[in-house]
């Protein structure tokens, strides 16, 4: 790591130094040119053409917990990069953030922000609040500016359960943001992506408050389906190949991702649904 020797070959004062909870501002200071929004990129307007890009990710709020699913497909332009891409990954033990935009720089800002978690966890002996995470993940989001405005945009979708809740029913939490890392709350479900106007009209007619943990997983999953049928961005369940939408479920007993039989079994329920009432 560049600035990793200091005098006498010993370690540099900033690997010792006391104090720093943060791994991103350690990195500012030992190696600035790890971080994704710091590095030069080559002129034009083309670079974010030839960058892989993810599309649609969702998440709704259940009692007790919250659900988040991504399509699996990543586009180049007009053509189709992936069709099993995964954009929704676990934060820690009760958060998972979803990704839309650039994927290399999105994964990227994904792995860094699961180390970020887990350093300040490590050096304060108590892990971040769910309010303190989001705060974390906004100020990453906002190091990406200049690249954002070049065009490689890492637009996140963050969700958990908050563990300091008074009621545990509303602990489910979900936060988007734009790419100037401005944090919005929002209110039982949202959407980003290129599918997010057609996924949210879904879920603004089959989410409900107080639904279980199974009639919110159907209803992001279809809500997925519908993207998909006005996106062409968006990635259909694919049952040929057996690639249905990655989905994880936040409870207070930890982030768990779906098995793909019981996600399989929802997606052929939902089509099977669909081919009898085509407009759901």
């Amino acid at each position: 790591m560049a600035g990793a020797d200091g005098p006498n070959g010993r370690l540099a004062g900033h690997f010792t130094a006391p104090g720093l909870s943060s791994f991103v501002e350690f990195l500012r200071v030992a190696a600035p040119d790890m971080l994704p929004g710091t590095r030069l990129l080559p002129a034009g307007e083309s670079v974010a053409e030839l960058a892989p890009h993810g599309t649609t990710v969702v998440a709704a709020a259940f009692d007790g917990g919250v659900v988040m699913a991504g399509d699996r497909r990543a586009t180049m332009g007009n053509l189709i990069a992936e069709r099993d891409v995964e954009k929704v990954y676990p934060a820690d033990d009760y958060s998972v953030i979803g990704i839309a935009g650039t994927m290399g720089v999105a994964l990227e800002i994904v792995r860094l922000f699961q180390v970020e978690l887990e350093h300040y966890e490590k050096i304060e002996g108590t892990p971040l609040t769910l309010e303190g995470k989001a705060n974390r993940l906004s100020t990453m989001i906002r190091g990406n500016l200049g690249a954002a405005m070049q065009g490689l945009a890492v637009v996140p979708l963050f969700a958990g359960v908050d563990m300091d809740a008074d009621d545990p029913g509303s602990a489910g939490r979900i936060m988007s943001y734009d790419i100037t890392g401005g944090r919005h709350e929002q209110r039982g479900y949202h959407a980003v992506g290129s599918g997010s106007l057609f996924a949210r009209s879904a879920l603004k007619k089959r989410w409900r408050a107080g639904a279980s943990q199974d009639e919110t997983v159907t209803a992001v999953i279809e809500s997925l389906y519908d993207a998909a049928d006005e996106d062409s961005a968006t990635g259909g369940p694919d049952m040929v190949r057996r690639i249905y939408p990655l989905v994880m479920v936040v409870t207070s007993d930890g982030a768990v991702r779906l098995g793909e039989e019981t996600v399989g079994g929802i997606v052929e329920t939902v089509l099977a649904n669909r081919t009898e009432h085509p407009g759901g």
